[in-house]
């Protein structure tokens, strides 16, 4: 693409320059300024820039420049608030990354912005149906709403000891997660005699209104205070603060005229101080009565002290009202369920590996919170709506039986079609297409319902989408019939003809091919599979017409590209398309490239962009050799485990050195459905004609008299419970027409061709 922008071969300009826009010599201007000022041309260097990738219509989708221009703004502020002001008590990450004492430390020298790089890491807490997510920091900060500036506990003594959450080393602190009977996050921080227990969660006061809730529990063995800090910063960085006033009542503090902290009951002292002044933590526990701070800066701090007696424990409950997260909702909350409530009906696990279990049930809360409105594949960072994430996790939400909840998700979709009929998340990215054809056609499957009228409409159009978005004239060599160059979609490196792009194509074409057969369209079912038909010839064609050289039997991320860590794009013909029967040679060929160059920590180390772990990507490759019958995938099951933060989430990369999340959001909803999928497919995998039972148990789950248990779980033939106890497992199904055939294949036990019409068997070891 040309410095004025371009578009793929084939394919019509994205936008059209406005006309005097055209006429205006905007690269003279542009040139002579930067000769003027003795600084880089910029057209000229984002010419050398874009010559890394192949030419496409969306060098970088708007939308991401946008967020990236947001997240590096926060990044230039943090390095002018925080280095600076090394003395103030600062979150967790920055604790940890601005001490050249620690691992996670980053020098900051010729940095463009300081963002936290090494322990993106928080959990987010909420009800069912309402979409507001505050979120916890692994030290208990607690930010309440959403980009919001946070509530922080300490301890300091008469004496100036001091318990400082964020700046305890990890033997210091415990934190987990209780699921019963709401979602809580619970935060045990001790030192020298000092302990603060922190107990976080959503209470519902109405159906308009909502609050954040702590329970804090103070332990001293000498006189002092407990501390309740209202911080100017977030997990991401700072976050201003203008304005904090003590209300009336004397027992309340209002931010920034956006929400009220409310305290439990007055204060017996109360500090405040604006950014000149530096942190209130600096004065205390001095003893002082302000009531108000104002700060131009946008730094002001306030903190209410709270008297302990030695070896007297002291008890607060303090809550933060949601009004303006609340206020900013598309549409009001009208339902107030509570998390049994709606739960009810979903897929149950039932493992001894407490940890395992727990990551489900966990996984499965958190797929539930992130589909209250749109779904979202994370709380904080990534609080916006992508269709590839949204199909991704629309998928177990629909096996685990909520398909209320996905028919309202799904009937969203051709609103967001545009007129042309690609599904638009960001321009550039031309996966979208593929994963709604085939999300939907999987949902009619499932569910046994046919599609409604408007979204058969917006698939028809999606379809017609796909066949004239294909590259045909004068295309460069090895991409004629696929997809144009785009943005890379799963960060696969730069602007490229990725196969990801065409698997998803030929997947969703196949899938919803299948689906108009069903119900008896049949033009339709005959223009979805004619293109279907061309988009395999294409990739095909493509595929050999790599050199041997380059490609080692193996399916690299694109025609032109050597094998590299992108190559796991083209995983995603095994998993989840199933576009080649289990063990395609070249697909395996892949999965051993990428298992032997590319892992770090037992997990998928993805060098595109991420440079981190990634735990969603890594369970992909553990679903290809499930499928191949390899034994290895329960290797990267464990793995994929033990890199879970003790709240039982994993960011969308994690730091192979301190392990704490690198890239993304600090609770990612793919990674959550990746493992939902793999406990769900451990117990029941569907294949094209029939059904796989228990092919992933793993060993240690067969406890001598134990019982283990996965369903309902809904599948194309209907819902299927999976029950083992010793040698006897049992098999519930309901079955809508005809039974699929049955393998029972549980490891160490003999292969079963099972009757469907049965539901007892009994198992007998190799």
């Amino acid at each position: 693409m040309g410095d004025c922008g371009g578009f793929a071969i084939g394919s019509p300009p994205s936008e059209e320059k406005p006309f005097m826009l055209r006429l205006l010599p905007w690269k003279f201007f542009v040139k002579h300024a930067a000769r003027r000022y003795g600084v880089l041309d910029p057209a000229t260097l984002l010419a050398r820039i874009r010559s890394f990738a192949q030419p496409s219509e969306v060098a970088e989708p708007m939308e991401l420049l946008r967020a990236g221009i947001v997240f590096h703004a926060r990044g230039l502020v943090n390095a002018k608030a925080i280095q600076h002001n090394l003395d103030w008590v600062w979150p967790y990450w920055v604790e940890r990354q601005f001490n050249p004492a620690d691992p996670s430390f980053v020098p900051r020298a010729f940095s463009f912005s300081h963002i936290n790089l090494t322990h993106r890491n928080w959990t987010a807490i909420g009800l069912p149906d309402v979409p507001v997510y505050p979120i916890i920091d692994p030290r208990g900060l607690l930010t309440p709403l959403h980009d919001g500036w946070s509530l922080d506990f300490w301890i300091v003594t008469d004496q100036g000891q001091c318990l400082l959450p964020s700046k305890l080393e990890d033997a210091a602190v415990i934190q987990q997660l209780l699921l019963k009977p709401t979602l809580t996050v619970k935060t045990q921080c001790q030192q020298d005699g000092l302990r603060l227990e922190l107990a976080t969660n959503m209470v519902p006061m109405d159906l308009a209104n909502a609050e954040v809730c702590t329970r804090v529990v103070a332990h001293s063995d000498k006189d002092g205070w407990l501390v309740v800090a209202v911080r100017p910063y977030n997990p991401e960085g700072v976050q201003f603060i203008h304005r904090i006033e003590l209300e009336s009542t004397g027992d309340a503090f209002r931010v920034n005229k956006e929400a009220t902290v409310k305290l439990g009951e007055r204060p017996d002292s109360l500090r405040m101080a604006h950014y000149a002044e530096g942190d209130v933590y600096l004065d205390l526990p001095e003893r002082a009565d302000q009531h108000e701070i104002c700060c131009d800066v946008g730094m002001a701090t306030a903190a209410a002290l709270f008297r302990i007696q030695a070896s007297i424990p002291r008890e607060l409950n303090v809550s933060v009202t949601l009004e303006r997260d609340l206020k900013r909702l598309s549409k009001p909350v009208n339902v107030a369920r509570s998390w049994p409530e709606a739960l009810s009906g979903s897929a149950e696990l039932r493992i001894p590996d407490a940890r395992m279990q727990f990551l489900y049930d966990a996984a499965v809360r958190t797929l539930l919170l992130l589909s209250a409105d749109d779904l979202v594949p994370g709380p904080y960072t990534y609080r916006r709506f992508w269709f590839r994430d949204a199909c991704l996790m629309l998928h177990p939400l629909m096996l685990i039986g909520q398909l209320e909840r996905a028919d309202r998700i799904l009937g969203g979709f051709p609103a967001r079609q545009n007129r042309s009929g690609y599904f638009l998340s960001q321009e550039g990215e031309w996966d979208s297409n593929g994963q709604v054809l085939w999300i939907a056609a999987r949902y009619a499957e499932l569910s046994g319902k046919r599609l409604g009228g408007e979204i058969e409409r917006s698939l028809r159009k999606a379809v017609r989408w796909l066949a004239r978005k294909r590259v045909t004239a004068n295309a460069p060599p090895g991409t004629a019939g696929l997809l144009p160059a785009g943005f890379s979609a799963e960060h696969l490196g730069p602007n490229d003809f990725y196969y990801w792009d065409d698997f998803w194509a030929l997947g969703g074409l196949k899938a919803v091919a299948e689906y108009r057969r069903q119900v008896g369209d049949l033009e339709a079912d005959h223009e979805a599979e004619l293109l279907a038909a061309e988009f395999a010839q294409s990739i095909q064609t493509s595929i050999e017409s790599i050199p041997s050289s380059r490609a080692r039997g193996a399916i690299p991320a694109a025609p032109g590209r050597r094998l590299d860590a992108g190559a796991i794009g083209s995983m995603v013909a095994d998993y989840p398309l199933q576009l080649d029967p289990p063990g395609e040679k070249r697909l395996m060929k892949t999965a051993e490239f990428l298992m032997e160059r590319c892992f770090q920590q037992g997990g998928f180390f993805q060098e595109m962009i991420h440079s981190g772990i990634n735990a969603y990507l890594t369970l992909d490759l553990a679903q290809t050799l499930l499928r191949a019958g390899d034994p290895r995938f329960a290797q990267l099951v464990r793995a994929v485990a033990d890199l879970a933060s003790p709240t039982g989430q994993w960011p969308e990369a994690i730091h192979p050195q301190t392990l704490g999340g690198c890239m993304g959001d600090g609770q990612h909803g793919w990674a959550a459905a990746e493992w939902i999928m793999m406990m769900r497919n451990s117990f029941v995998r569907e294949e094209k004609d029939f059904l796989v039972i228990g092919s992933g148990i793993l060993p240690e789950w067969l406890v001598e008299g134990g019982e283990i248990h996965f369903g309902p779980t809904l599948t194309a033939w209907g819902p299927v419970s999976v029950r083992l106890a010793g040698l006897l497992l049992t098999l519930s199904a309901q079955w809508r027409d005809t039974a699929p055939n049955i393998k029972i294949a549980v490891p160490g036990f003999l292969a079963i061709e099972a009757d469907p019409s049965d539901h007892l068997f009994q198992l007998k070891k190799l």
